[in-house]
């Protein structure tokens, strides 16, 4: 590994961060973000019992726990805007941001209704890869608020939306391990809402 390398997983890396252990639940009822969080950017912050955010152009919010291999993360997550666009990202390394228009995470991406409402993506990195998996063409309803569950088990990764499969991927080489180990909620410009996460080893 070369000299440039190591000083960018140094830097882009979360250092001693613990893990969740038997598990980790958010209600989000209090006034602040608290220190569970790095705030990467955007207008990051809990209203009337939730996490909300809108505008925050590629700059998640990262929970400072790191994730066991095999995963099940649920959270609920409504747009109050047309254009849908709920977006989270999974085994990424709790540090990273936009930092031009175009993004590549570290982590895989999840977006249900992008692109003005018309595609549901699974990503490994890249939103706009030629390796994305798209999902059916539902959309999001506005106002509506989704249960989500996401997991991980032996590299494949599966998306509920209210218990209905939404996206799937098998990653024959999964990002795991230091780097691609945090889970973060992100968004471009619609007005989200998110609540109840709750993170438990499989």
């Amino acid at each position: 590994m070369s000299a440039l390398v190591l000083l960018w997983l140094v830097a882009c890396t979360p250092q001693g961060d613990p893990g969740v252990g038997g598990g980790f639940f958010d209600d989000f009822e209090r006034f602040a973000l608290g220190s569970n969080y790095e705030k990467t950017g955007g207008n990051w912050r809990i209203e009337e019992g939730a996490l909300r955010v809108q505008g925050a152009k590629n700059h998640p919010l990262w929970l400072l726990r790191t994730l066991p291999t095999d995963v099940r993360i649920e959270f609920e997550a409504r747009s109050e805007s047309p254009e849908g666009d709920i977006k989270v990202e999974v085994f990424g390394d709790g540090a990273s941001f936009a930092k031009h228009d175009r993004y590549t995470a570290t982590s895989y991406v999840v977006i249900f209704g992008g692109w003005n409402n018309s595609q549901n993506v699974l990503a490994r990195m890249d939103e706009h890869g030629d390796d994305r998996v798209l999902g059916n063409t539902r959309k999001v309803e506005p106002g509506k608020t989704y249960r989500f569950r996401i997991e991980r088990i032996d590299g494949t990764i599966t998306v509920w939306a209210d218990d209905e499969v939404l996206l799937e991927m098998h990653d024959p080489e999964p990002l795991q391990g230091r780097g691609h180990d945090h889970f973060g909620f992100n968004n471009w410009q619609s007005d989200l809402w998110f609540d109840n996460l709750k993170v438990t080893p499989r």
